[in-house]
């Protein structure tokens, strides 16, 4: 009976760790053990970063309302429960789209809300 040296499934398996380290440094690139803990590691930093992308995005839109508000006489933590009193439903992306690209759009929002408010 012929020897198995495992030649195909081996190589498949080998060949899907090393395309998955392709641009990392050093050892991690080329030496299979290395290779494959560095390539388990990078998949649980990349699922963690996917959950923290999130977070990331949320903090920056109310970073820019915020000072968008700001520059308007009001504050985030004011506007927020005046639009939602207002029927106003709009994202919080969105809102941070308006600051940068239209902010005289952004203006007549805060401002009729405002009226509505005093």
């Amino acid at each position: 009976m012929a020897r198995a040296k495992r030649g195909f499934k081996a190589r498949r398996r080998r060949k899907r760790v090393f395309d998955r380290a392709e641009g990392f440094y050093g050892r991690r690139k080329n030496c299979f053990t290395i290779s494959a803990s560095a390539v388990d590691k990078a998949g649980q930093y990349a699922y963690v970063g996917r959950k923290r992308k999130k977070r990331d995005f949320r903090r920056l839109w109310i970073v820019r309302i915020n000072a968008a508000a700001r520059v308007l006489g009001t504050t985030y933590s004011q506007l927020i429960p005046l639009l939602k009193q207002n029927g106003i439903d709009i994202n919080r992306k969105m809102l941070a789209e308006m600051t940068v690209s239209d902010p005289k759009g952004f203006e007549q929002i805060v401002s009729s809300v405002a009226k509505k408010a005093a």
